[in-house]
Order: structure tokens, then sequence, then C-alpha cells
């Protein structure tokens, strides 16, 4: 197996990074590497979910610390990291203590394992062939800024480890091809002697299960789980960010030995918009207004993401002027209100005028005596006269 990169590497930051640069870094390489935008490309897939791994772990505060600690030996043995299954962090000192003390207290420490101790048990470990979590998954869903204010459903498709359907999941051609393993007697575990030492290690034949399938399945090669393509339907919520991840429960990779399913975790990024910039529940907007209606006042319509919209210009309005249009942004997730729609106008200035409409002009700014600006740039040019001395 590979040694694994190290996750500041992967995401490409340095390991002072903010959560939010983090998040940043980790939303630029999910869309890079995103399998439906690199359909059968198997090195693009290993990256997306490299990226997503390593997202997993530093955005999370107790596992990040525990990373920069220990690195990748934080998470190992089902430690609580991304593939583990265990959901959660634990703290990594349980790994001497399982060591020294055996795990959960039924012997098999180290001092058992070379001096046989175990209470009768001859310092064989009980066999671990319990149920098996299912790993956790994780799918990029890419939507539209509309349906992240409106909320909607999408039915998405990925592929999972189910149940195999040929040996219904008990991983023999037969269904009950299984027997004792020879090697270890069913315990799971073998002793070897080195001299005075006594090594118990787990066994080769029957990977600590005690047991062993005669007729593996030709689908799953015995491990009772194979891969299908899933569909499901999920809902997203109005008002949801960029970066959220939605948790759709036990829709990860079926459970071995009847272990419980893992979960499916959608990581929802929005679609950049044409026409509006999200900042929190609030919308912004660069609108032109003409120069007439700038000057004399009017009215005219604005977009918003329910449609049109009136906004009242008074006369004499400059450019770059802000309007609020109070309820036209962004649903708050989970509450009813919702936020306000910044329009900042810019003066359109027309680029091309015939000799008519430019006569017009000319008579318009004589009729001032001056520019309509000159007032302004004396203004501007009094406080600039400093940096020309």
């Amino acid at each position: 197996m590979a040694e694994k990169r190290d996750y500041y590497e992967v995401l490409g930051v340095s390991r002072d990074v903010s959560a939010d640069d983090l998040k940043k870094a980790y939303r630029k390489l999910a869309v890079k590497f995103h399998p439906d935008k690199n359909p059968g490309d198997k090195t693009a897939e290993d990256k997306f979910k490299e990226v997503g791994e390593a997202y997993d772990i530093l955005s999370d505060d107790q596992k990040r610390a525990a990373y920069d600690r220990y690195g990748h030996a934080a998470f190992a043995g089902g430690m609580g990291g991304p593939s583990g299954g265990g959901g959660g962090f634990h703290d990594p000192f349980d790994i001497f203590r399982e060591v020294f003390s055996g795990a959960g207290g039924g012997g098999g420490g180290i001092f058992e394992s070379f001096f046989g101790g175990g209470g009768g048990g001859g310092g064989r470990q009980q066999r671990r062939d319990g149920p098996q979590r299912g790993s956790d998954l994780r799918y990029g869903l890419e939507i539209p800024l509309e349906d992240a204010a409106r909320g909607c459903e999408r039915e998405i498709e990925y592929e999972r480890l189910n149940s195999c359907k040929t040996c219904t999941g008990s991983g023999s051609t037969s269904g009950g091809g299984k027997k004792t393993c020879r090697t270890c007697g069913g315990v799971g575990q073998v002793i070897s002697s080195r001299g005075f030492f006594q090594i118990q290690q787990t066994c080769p034949d029957c990977n600590g299960a005690g047991e062993v399938i005669s007729d593996p399945c030709k689908v799953c090669s015995g491990t009772g789980r194979s891969k299908e393509r899933t569909k499901i339907r999920v809902k997203i919520p109005a008002g949801i960010e960029d970066g959220s991840r939605l948790r759709s429960g036990g829709n990860g990779d079926y459970g071995s030995k009847g272990g419980p399913a893992g979960d499916l975790y959608i990581v929802v990024q929005i679609r950049q918009h044409d026409i509006f910039e999200r900042e929190g529940d609030d919308l912004h907007c660069q609108m032109p207004l003409s120069f007439a209606t700038a000057a004399l006042g009017g009215e005219t319509t604005v977009p918003t993401l329910e449609g049109k919209a009136n906004l009242k210009v008074p006369a004499g309005t400059q450019n770059g002027t802000t309007f609020r249009l109070r309820g036209k942004g962004i649903k708050t997730l989970g509450e009813e209100r919702h936020g306000d729609l910044y329009v900042h106008v810019q003066i359109a200035v027309p680029t091309k005028l015939s000799a008519e409409q430019r006569a017009h002009l000319v008579a318009f700014s004589e009729s001032f005596g001056e520019t309509p600006s000159s007032a302004m740039e004396e203004s501007f040019f009094e406080k600039a006269k400093k940096f020309f001395k």
C-alpha cells in the first residue's frame, strides 16, 4: 500500500492555514477532481477521495490537533479517522493503553503476547469476527444559486459497496460454505515461539475471523459485498451555504458480517451566478443606469431571484450609489426571514453619439456655464495640490 501523503500537502496549504482558506483550497480541488468532471479518470477519482479525506481531518479542530501532533498514526487502527468508520475522535494514547493492557480488558496485551498470560486462555485473544460498520462516503453536488435560495430536491447516483446479491451477503456460493479455520482452530490468532518468548499474531489464513469460506462467491470474492450503482433523492434546504455537508444516514458502504451501513455525506457547492454575488443571506449586483435617468430621476426595474422589482431612482443619483431592497436576498436557513438585495449603480456613459446628440450634449454642458463635473473636479484638485508641491 502506498504511503499516505501529508494532508496539508494534499490540499496545498501551510500548516497554519485558517479555516476559511482551508475550505477554499478544498472547494477548488474538489471541483477540479470531481468524478462528474473527469468521467472514467481513475487518477482524478483517487485524488478526489484523497482531498476529501484530508479535509475531513483538517476541518475538525480535534482531529487536526491530533494529526498535527501524531501525523497519520493518530488515526491508525480504526481510531476514528476517515476509514475507521468510528465517526469521531479518539485519544491517540489509547493505542498504547491497548498494547500494554489488552483491548477492552480481555487480555492480549503485549506482555500476555510474549509470556502467554490471559487467565486460562493460553495467551490467545478472542477472535475478531464481529459486525463491522461500513465506510462513510462523500458526494459532491453542484447546484445553481436559485436552488440554494429556494431549496430543491435532486436525484443523485453514486457507487457504493452493497450486500452481494449473488450470495445474499454470505460470501459463499452455497450460502453456508463456512468452516473453522484449521490454522488457528477458530480463535483468529496464532502463537509462534521465539526462544523464550511467545508472539501472538492475527491468523494469516482467516485474517482473525476464525472461519474460512470453502466456496467463495465469484462475484464478491467471499467478502459478502459488491459494488453497485445506487440512486437516492436528496432534499436541499432553502438557504444552504456553499460547502455545507448533508448527511444521509445508512447510505454509505454496507457493513460486513451484519454490521450497520456507513453514511453518505453530500457536499453542496453553489455555482457562481452571472448577476448576483452572495454574502451570507444578502445579495449584491451591479446595475447599469442611463445618464438621463440618473440625472433626472425616475423608475427602473432590477432583477431579483423571484423576478423583477421596481426601483425609484432620485434625481442626481451618482455613480456607485447603493440601493437596498429589503427581503429580496436569500432565505435564512431554518428560518422564515430573508436577507436583502443591494443594488450598486453604475452610470452607463454612451460610447457613440450622433452629430445631433453631440450638439445637444454640448449645448447642455454650456448651459451650466461650466462642465457639470467642474465643481467636483475643483474640489478634488484642491485636495491633490499637496502631492505636486
